[in-house]
This record gives C-alpha cells, sequence and structure tokens, in this order.
C-alpha cells in the first residue's frame, strides 16, 4: 500500500508540472494571437503560470480541510528553491555572478515578503485579512515587475526577472511567435488549455491525498511531506533550468528567477488559500521552517549583495538544506 502511494504521488506532481506547462503554453499562443505584448503575456500569463503547481496544491487541500499544507508547501518551495537550486546551480556553474538590479530592486522585495509572512505566521495561523494584506503584495509585485523596466529593455530582459519555467516556455513558444503574433489558434490550443485546467485539479487531487495517506501509514507528519516531497517535486523543473542557466553562464536567468519565484509563492500560494479559509500552522514547520526560511532568506540577499555565488558557498547550501530535512524529520516522527 506504501508503494503505492508513493508511486500516486510521484505521479501526482508530474501531472501537475506538466499540466501547468500545457496551460501556460495555450494561454501564451490565444494571447498573442490576439495581440498582446509579449512582455505583458511574460509577467502575467508566464509568470503565474510558474506557480499554478503550488496554487492548486495549496487550494486543494484547503478545500479538503488540510489547511496547514499551504504554509508548509509555500515554506518548503522557497526553501528548496535557495537552498537546492542555487546550491546545485552553484556547483555546476562555478560561480554565479549577481547583478546589480538584484540586489537594487528584488533582493528588497524578498526580504520583505520573508519578514511580512514572518510575522504573520506568529500566531499559527493566516486569517483572511491577512490573505489580503498578501494578495494586495501580489498585486503591487505584479506592477512593479511591469513597471520597473524601461520600453527598451522589456524585449531583451523580460525574462530574467521571471521564474525559470517562464524561461524555458518563452524559449520554445514567444520567441518565434513574436515574428508573426497574428499566428492563428486552433482547435488544439484551446483542448491542451482545457487539459491542463482539468490535469491541474487531478493532480492537486491526488498530491493532497497521497501525502496525508503515506503520514498515516508511515506514522510521521503529513507536513514533513508536504515541506519536501511536493515542493521539492514542483521546483524540479527550475533545478534544471538553473542548472542549464548555470552551465551557460547565464547568471541572470539562474538567479533572477529565484527571487521573483518565492515573492510569487510567499504573496500568491499562501494568500490566495487563506482568502478561502484561515490557513494553521504547524508546529513543527513554525519551529523548523521559519528558522530556515528566514536564515535561506537572509544567506541569498548577503550573497547577492556580495555580486558573486561561489562554489564553496553552493555546497554550504546544500549542506544546509540536508540538514533541514533531517531536522525536520527528527521532529515529524
Amino acid at each position: 500500500m506504501t508503494v503505492t502511494w508513493i508511486l500516486i504521488l510521484v505521479a501526482s506532481l508530474a501531472i501537475l508540472v506538466k499540466s501547468a506547462d500545457w496551460l501556460v503554453e495555450s494561454a501564451e499562443k490565444i494571447a498573442l494571437a490576439f495581440n498582446v505584448s509579449p512582455f505583458i503575456v511574460g509577467v502575467s500569463v508566464v509568470a503565474l503560470g510558474t506557480s499554478l503547481p503550488e496554487v492548486a496544491t495549496t487550494v486543494t487541500a484547503v478545500l479538503k480541510g488540510t489547511t496547514e499544507f499551504v504554509v508548509d508547501t509555500a515554506f518548503g518551495s522557497n526553501i528548496a528553491t535557495i537552498l537546492l537550486i542555487i546550491g546545485v546551480a552553484a556547483i555546476v556553474g562555478k560561480k554565479l555572478k549577481v547583478t546589480r538590479s538584484l540586489v537594487n530592486l528584488d533582493a528588497p522585495l524578498l526580504s520583505v515578503s520573508t519578514v511580512l509572512i514572518t510575522f504573520m505566521v506568529f500566531d499559527r495561523k493566516v486569517t483572511f485579512w491577512e490573505g489580503i494584506i498578501l494578495m494586495i503584495g501580489f498585486l503591487i509585485y505584479v506592477f512593479y515587475t511591469f513597471f520597473q523596466r524601461h520600453p527598451m529593455e522589456k524585449d531583451e530582459e523580460e525574462l530574467e526577472t521571471l521564474p525559470s519555467r517562464a524561461e524555458r516556455r518563452k524559449t520554445k513558444t514567444t520567441q518565434k511567435m513574436t515574428t508573426n503574433m497574428k499566428e492563428k489558434i486552433g482547435f488544439k490550443t484551446f483542448l491542451f488549455l482545457i487539459v491542463g485546467i482539468i490535469g491541474l485539479a487531478i493532480g492537486s487531487n491526488y498530491a493532497v491525498e497521497s501525502v496525508t495517506q503515506l503520514g498515516r501509514i508511515l506514522s510521521i507528519n503529513a507536513s514533513f511531506l508536504a515541506i519536501t516531497a511536493i515542493a521539492v517535486g514542483t521546483s524540479l523543473p527550475e533545478l534544471a533550468v538553473s542548472v542549464k542557466a548555470a552551465m551557460n553562464k547565464k547568471y541572470e536567468i539562474a538567479l533572477g528567477n529565484v527571487f521573483g519565484s518565492n515573492v510569487f509563492t510567499i504573496f500568491l500560494v499562501i494568500g490566495l488559500p487563506a482568502l478561502i479559509k484561515p490557513l494553521a500552522v504547524n508546529e513543527v514547520t513554525f519551529v523548523i521552517g521559519v528558522p530556515y526560511l528566514i536564515a535561506a532568506t537572509f544567506l541569498f540577499v548577503i550573497s547577492g549583495i556580495s555580486k558573486k555565488i561561489h562554489i564553496w558557498e553552493g555546497l554550504m547550501y546544500l549542506l544546509i538544506f540536508i540538514l533541514f530535512v533531517v531536522q525536520f524529520f527528527s521532529f515529524s516522527i
């Protein structure tokens, strides 16, 4: 029975990620066919699409009554994004260079969003009104992303401040579409849009159910699986793209997407479910997750200020991530 639920969890995560890809790629084509600016598509459809697996999972968890999964998944995602993805990217790339725009613009937003959610979870819950604040922050961040660049910079740099799956999707679809903004869309495009939406619903449902069942069967806190398996599983595409970007010395892509992705996760992935139902914060997540989230964010910002992330820092990031997983597991059994 345990093996069955593990396979269901792996399959549901795969369905979540692939469904998000189909949905966003279809939405891109539809938007571009109606002459919507590629930059607007990037900061709206594509950027939002990178958070779809996490959003779908957390909303499903709230509807199922397991509200603690929301903060578990969001915190786990941000910790994994910084410590795991940046750690591996720094090791593979041997050195990552941080641009001034990331330090001056994105780092302060990441710091503010992390401090804000830390204060919110001190009472072990996230209320409806706190969800409103987070969603306002999300809207402010979207407008900030949209207006932060000058018109001449948008075409060349728009991907560099978006989450990593945005870079991959843009490379495959948007760039070739900009030369033909009126490309016809057919039944297949709408079919994949619908399939993507259905896939998100199915994948998120079975992801939450499998985590719940595995926690019960293995007699461990289900939050451990949510903060590791789901968070890491939905971050694997970002890991692959960031590593590739680091190997090709595209440091802005390898690093910039982490800043944007983590801000999106705090504001949207926690804020939206909180509007449906108040969110509970698991005690283990508060005791272990909050300190590691603060530490990971602090280390990342400090590394950004130094303008370089060396291979030894990447190794340190990975060791801290392993320590986080081990410590969280020890508190969960």
